[in-house]
């Protein structure tokens, strides 16, 4: 399962090897790929030629060319939609922004103290959850603005534990 989100709007899409589905609803087109760029569709008794315009894989946004129209989707997997269900779907930023619980658990450690400077990737906590230690790094660079937790506090997920 992934999501499309296309103009503002968003699509749930699955595919299973059957049919493919958009917000639960089958869809009923037959394609045929023309090129690795270019599809033809047919749907509802009409065609429709598709064409990949341009693909950027690291913010996995596509621009595609349907019926003369270009439209930018931006595609959303499985894990992508994990992260973000986690409050962590900003770690690819630049800049640092709050760092949320992922889960409910316990402060075991805190590695930074309130204007410390951190790199992208710094080990910031050691948050315990069901027994596992998890190493909560910076999503970037910036400086630690306030921590919100202390050692041995019990956080909830989505807890704001530092901000930038």
């Amino acid at each position: 399962m992934f999501s499309v989100t296309i103009q503002n709007e968003t699509y749930s899409v699955e595919k299973t090897d059957e049919s493919t589905f958009v917000n639960d609803k089958s869809l009923d087109w037959d394609l045929e790929w023309i090129s690795d760029r270019k599809i033809h569709l047919i749907h509802k008794h009409q065609s429709i030629e598709a064409e990949l315009v341009s693909m950027d894989k690291e913010t996995k946004t596509l621009q595609i060319r349907l019926g003369g129209k270009t439209a930018t989707l931006q595609l959303k997997d499985r894990f992508d939609l994990l992260l973000e269900k986690m409050g962590m779907n900003n770690l690819n930023s630049g800049a640092a922004k709050d760092i949320k619980a992922p889960m409910p658990g316990l402060i075991l450690e805190l590695k930074v103290k309130a204007g410390d400077e951190v790199k992208k990737g710094d080990v910031v906590l050691i948050l315990e959850a069901m027994k596992m230690e998890n190493i909560i790094k910076a999503p970037g660079d910036g400086i630690i603005k306030s921590i919100k937790v202390n050692l041995k506090q019990s956080v909830e997920k989505n807890q704001v534990l530092i901000q930038f």
